[in-house]
């Protein structure tokens, strides 16, 4: 069954780090971008981080040099490591993978249900 899974949310005060997974089937994790996308309480749902099969990455401006995202090709797992948050960041933290997509929302084909961020300040 296709599908993903997040996990690894939380409450982190600011300057923290939180590391976020993303468990996906074998089809879709070996033959898809993934991605990852967050939405903040009455905002827009935003681009993060995608990463390509050939570990490619893409990242917003908004979290270059703080975010890496990476796969774990041994686990099918997708990971968003994130250090030096901020307030900013708090958002709900979508996995989602798509065929050819790498920022625009609209190419990503499956979604997981989401993960909640709260960063402190």
């Amino acid at each position: 069954q296709d599908q993903l899974v997040e996990s690894g949310g939380g409450l982190v005060q600011a300057g923290g780090s939180l590391r976020l997974s993303c468990a996906a089937s074998g089809r879709i994790f070996n033959n898809y971008v993934m991605g990852w996308f967050r939405q903040a309480p009455g905002k827009e749902r935003e681009f993060v981080a995608a990463i390509t099969w050939s570990r490619r990455t893409y990242y917003a401006d908004s979290v270059k040099g703080r975010f890496t995202i990476s796969r774990d090709s041994a686990k099918n797992t997708v990971i968003l490591q994130m250090n030096s948050l901020e307030p900013e960041d708090t958002a709900v933290y979508y996995c989602a993978a798509s065929e050819y997509g790498r920022s625009s929302e609209s190419a990503y084909d499956y979604w997981g249900q989401g993960t909640r961020v709260t960063v402190s300040s």
